[in-house]
């Protein structure tokens, strides 16, 4: 508001008629989409330690109530009680991060518009600016991990060159970072598939989502996404937590449901355009209602065939990846995590801007004791 008033002038601000209200929204759609690029060049930067990682905090809270909830006791209870048990300790464990996550940026925003109508100096109110988007950026950052998939996608191909020895068993070994399933029987094209699965399917639950929920809900909405995707895969998947686990996993199925498919469209746009009934074929063929959207987009995006042995085989007809498809892979991600982030910026600017009912904007009023300033 300061800027434009400064730049405009007072005169200039009436002349235009610009409210106060639409002020306000453009200077928190800057600060938002600062704040995302922000974010976006300290993935690049690559994940802090574990000790320093707000996610490996949560799930380390998430293993400990997971011990109490799907240990030796939970088989003697009813399937219902499972179920309730493990919705409240979902909402246990989700709750306290994403409120704090909505008291802080609330805090934040009313902080920067109160010192804005404060009348501050140009100077500080740049110095504002750029030091709340940097803040926000710090927050944002740890919901978001494009670059460490990346890597170790890409560690995994070169443990597989011919060039090392025992390139199947490190290849191997470098897949079990990513991946959940036993990687000890599998050949070096299945270590290569998994890899690219992981590779499109976590393009997904690490990239393109939770920039969904911060363009839709804020930095709330990022962390909420994050805990219940975490959740969804330390508690939703095994069978022994098929009770227990029900919430978690349901959760994240509804939570990424629009994501998946909105991955599948930016990893391979002509696909969707083209062979929709193929994709949707492809997708059909995993348990999960998602994944199969990014990995059946890839599969086709690049015509190999990708298979989890004893579960699922996308594209079929094709033959199994070759090192060169995972530098292709990697590239069309990349372009894939490019233009999700371009989409989230344009998002955050126009909702926040428009206030439309239902969207982090909308919480944003005025700060308890501020006055907003009638132009003169």
């Amino acid at each position: 508001m300061l800027l434009l008033s400064w730049l405009l002038g007072e005169q200039g601000l009436t002349h235009l008629r610009l409210g106060l209200g639409f002020l306000d929204g453009l200077l928190l759609g800057v600060v938002a989409a600062l704040a995302l690029l922000l974010a976006w060049a300290l993935d690049a930067l690559g994940e802090p330690p574990n000790r320093w990682h707000p996610v490996a905090w949560f799930g380390h809270a998430a293993a400990g109530v997971g011990r109490r909830l799907h240990g030796d006791r939970a088989t003697v209870r009813s399937p219902i009680r499972q179920r309730l048990l493990g919705a409240l300790a979902w909402w246990a464990l989700v709750l306290p991060p994403t409120l704090l996550a909505a008291a802080l940026q609330i805090g934040l925003m009313q902080a920067l518009l109160g010192a804005a109508r404060n009348g501050v100096s140009p100077a500080a109110a740049l110095a504002w600016m750029a030091g709340t988007a940097l803040v926000l950026a710090l927050l944002i950052k740890p919901t978001l991990a494009w670059r460490s998939l990346r890597d170790h996608v890409q560690q995994v191909e070169t443990a597989l060159a011919p060039s090392q020895d025992d390139s199947l068993s490190q290849g191997r070994q470098a897949l079990a970072h990513i991946v959940s399933r036993d990687v000890t029987q599998l050949d070096a094209p299945q270590v290569r598939a998994s890899a690219l699965q992981s590779l499109s399917e976590n393009l997904n639950d690490a990239w393109v989502a939770p920039l969904l929920w911060l363009a839709l809900l804020g930095l709330p909405g990022a962390v909420l996404y994050r805990c219940a995707n975490t959740l969804d895969a330390m508690w939703g998947y095994r069978d022994h937590r098929l009770h227990s686990g029900a919430w978690a996993a349901r959760s994240d199925d509804v939570l990424s449901w629009l994501p998946a498919r909105l991955t599948a469209v930016l990893i391979a746009p002509r696909i969707v355009l083209r062979r929709w009934p193929a994709l949707r074929r492809e997708a059909d063929r995993t348990p999960s209602p998602n994944g199969g959207w990014p990995m059946g987009a890839l599969a086709l995006a690049l015509d190999v065939r990708l298979e989890k042995p004893g579960s699922y085989t996308l594209n079929p007809e094709a033959a199994p990846p070759q090192p060169a498809d995972t530098a292709r892979a990697i590239a069309r991600c990349q372009r894939a995590a490019q233009a999700a982030a371009a989409l989230a910026l344009a998002a955050q600017i126009v909702l926040v801007v428009s206030g439309l009912p239902g969207t982090v904007s909308t919480v944003f009023q005025t700060p308890p004791g501020v006055e907003q300033a009638a132009p003169r």
